[in-house]
């Protein structure tokens, strides 16, 4: 076991933590020839396209040792377990799970760009677990960089020496082989019990059509064989493990694991629910006395309804759902129904990314294709007899006669810009009804600002805005602290007097007109004109506060009346407006399925 290291890599999004990781695998020979490729460890071709990680990647290397530490013999075998993981703010439950089923992290700055606040917040999830951090500054070799500067804002940030800051590239490979000296001589290795009844942590589950589902985990103490029979304590069951091993880029099938390990399992099992991330896998003969404290449980920030645009399709919906909340253990959902668009899930994501990273994925790996309403955040009503109601959809509010008050979650946001861009970020989080807590001057010319503003203003555009603002230089990371009590409304839309429940949106009062405004005009330009006039609405209750009318297409009637008494012409008229109205009683009105994604963009 002392030869065993476990690591992860943990940055802010773009700063090259998968570059780093193929310059690893590489040295240490674990991948080699035509499978030597950029971003080995982003297997989903989305991953590739977008260039960014979206899932947690282990893979275990060998590396001989070669430094000239006393303690630490010369050309000794060593084990080193790597898990690479994401940067973006919507997948930090990744980072969390990853985090804790190791002993050490790199922590990586780009040397062009500086700390941004994914580090820092990052860094403080791997602190709370008191890993042993290797701060390492990446991308030397490009022109832009700022070794000086970006080493000081290091030092200032972990107090560490500077000698400590390893500087590489993970383009050229320099300063590669430094780490891999300093993992050995700075991570511990696990601490465990072969010896001790087995436990072993789940970090992770696939799905494989041919195989069932195969769960990863780190075992924390015990030792166990193929064969063995293992229960998984959350859920009480028992499975026989058919084959275990370690993840290299395949799956390497041994004959035995033991504590400080990170493996596979596969024991045949069928039905997702059956496996839990967090969990804990014991033998059924020798258990152990309490399951190991997994990490918390994740908490959805945006909800959102998805929807099949077949209806026959909501079994293969789940199904598919299913097979995807193995893979991404943050995605939640519930079945739900909505008149406009029939049956389907009301999902929880961990933000705006994310929502759309399962639209893609649901696309791409199942062959789904979706409607998406639009996304809203939880909030809690109390009504007048003093009862507490979470709302995830507007459709789900009780009557605005029973309701006493409600309350929105708040966030605390950390935004780190450039002096120069203050102003219009100020400005923007003002609009987002933000309050400013405070202002730091991290180092030079960076700030770090601090606000409280409501998640629900920030679901939409707010990363999109904040980025074109600061012309890129703005990093955004949030976490939520508080529910308060707002002025929030419910927003319909109508058309044709019929309400569209997937358009109805909760909002704050001092927004209401402006959007359902906007709303109207929207959809104004994307609904198709029918043969009968349709008129869309903005309603707040029984209070219309907006409209806007397409009107009919009609046909040049009166064509073939020439000359003779105006009354001909207008009888004509007459019949067809007769012929409109009776239309507009029996016609429905279509919407397509760009209107809603539209709607979502609004500016």
């Amino acid at each position: 076991m002392k030869n065993i290291r476990n690591f992860c890599i943990i940055a802010h999004i773009d700063h090259g933590k998968s570059t780093l990781a193929d310059r690893l695998l590489e040295m240490t020979k674990t991948v080699t020839g035509k499978d030597l490729q950029a971003q080995v460890l982003d297997d989903m071709e989305l991953e590739r396209e977008r260039g960014i990680t979206i899932k947690s990647h282990a893979i275990q290397m060998d590396y001989a040792y070669t430094g000239d530490k006393a303690e630490f013999q010369s050309k000794e075998k060593y084990v080193l377990n790597l898990l690479d993981t994401p940067g973006h703010v919507d997948f930090s439950y990744e980072v969390s799970r990853s985090i804790a089923a190791c002993e050490g992290a790199l922590l990586i700055v780009d040397a062009s760009q500086g700390i941004q606040a994914q580090t820092i917040s990052n860094l403080y999830m791997a602190l709370e677990h008191d890993l042993e951090i290797i701060p390492i500054l990446n991308k030397i070799d490009l022109p832009g960089a700022m070794p000086e500067e970006v080493e000081d804002q290091i030092v200032d940030l972990l107090g560490c020496d500077r000698s400590e800051v390893i500087r590489a590239s993970g383009k050229t490979g320099e300063g590669v082989d430094e780490i891999l000296r300093a993992i050995v001589e700075r991570i511990r290795p696990p601490k465990g019990d072969p010896e001790a009844p087995l436990q072993c942590l789940i970090f992770d589950s696939v799905f494989n059509p041919f195989r069932g589902i195969i769960a990863y985990y780190k075992v924390v103490n015990g030792t166990f064989h193929p064969g063995d029979k293992v229960k998984f304590v959350a859920t009480g069951k028992e499975y026989l493990a058919d084959e275990i091993g370690i993840l290299r880029l395949d799956m390497e099938p041994r004959k035995e694991m033991s504590a400080g390990n990170v493996g596979y399992i596969i024991s045949g099992i069928k039905t997702s629910t059956e496996v839990k991330v967090g969990d804990t896998i014991t033998h059924v003969s020798n258990p152990c006395e309490k399951a190991i404290e997994g990490f918390e449980e994740v908490k959805p920030m945006v909800y959102a309804g998805v929807y099949p645009i077949e209806t026959e399709d909501f079994e293969n919906l789940r199904a598919s759902m299913e097979k995807l909340q193995l893979n991404d253990a943050s995605l939640t959902f519930q079945a739900e129904s909505s008149l406009a668009l029939g049956f389907g899930f009301r999902c929880g994501f961990l933000g705006m990314l994310h929502m759309e990273i399962i639209q893609e994925r649901l696309d791409r790996e199942f062959d789904m294709d979706v409607i998406t309403t639009v996304p809203n955040v939880r909030y809690n009503v109390y009504t007048k007899k003093g009862e507490m109601i979470e709302v995830h959809n507007p459709s789900g509010l009780p009557d605005i006669t029973l309701i006493d008050h409600i309350e929105e979650p708040y966030i605390r946001a950390s935004i780190i810009t450039s002096a120069e861009y203050i102003g219009p970020i100020m400005t923007l989080c003002l609009g987002k009804r933000g309050e400013l807590v405070r202002q730091d001057y991290v180092s030079g010319n960076r700030v770090e600002l601090i606000y409280n503003m409501p998640l629900g203003e920030i679901v939409f555009d707010f990363y999109d805005k904040l980025k074109s603002i600061s012309k890129g230089y703005a990093s955004f990371d949030y976490h939520p602290s508080e529910m308060r009590e707002s002025k929030l409304i419910k927003l319909d839309v109508l058309l044709n007097g019929e309400p569209v429940d997937a358009l109805s949106t909760l909002t704050h009062i001092d927004n209401a007109y402006g959007l359902g405004k906007r709303m109207c005009e929207k959809l104004k330009e994307l609904i198709p004109r029918q043969q009968f006039e349709v008129a869309i609405q903005a309603a707040i209750g029984a209070k219309i506060i907006a409209r806007e009318t397409i009107k009919a297409v009609r046909k040049d009637v009166t064509a073939k009346c020439y000359g003779g008494d105006i009354s001909r012409k207008r009888k004509l008229l007459e019949k067809q407006k007769r012929g409109k109205k009776r239309m507009k009683q029996i016609g429905t009105v279509e919407v397509p399925q760009k209107a809603f994604l539209e709607v979502l963009k609004l500016d």
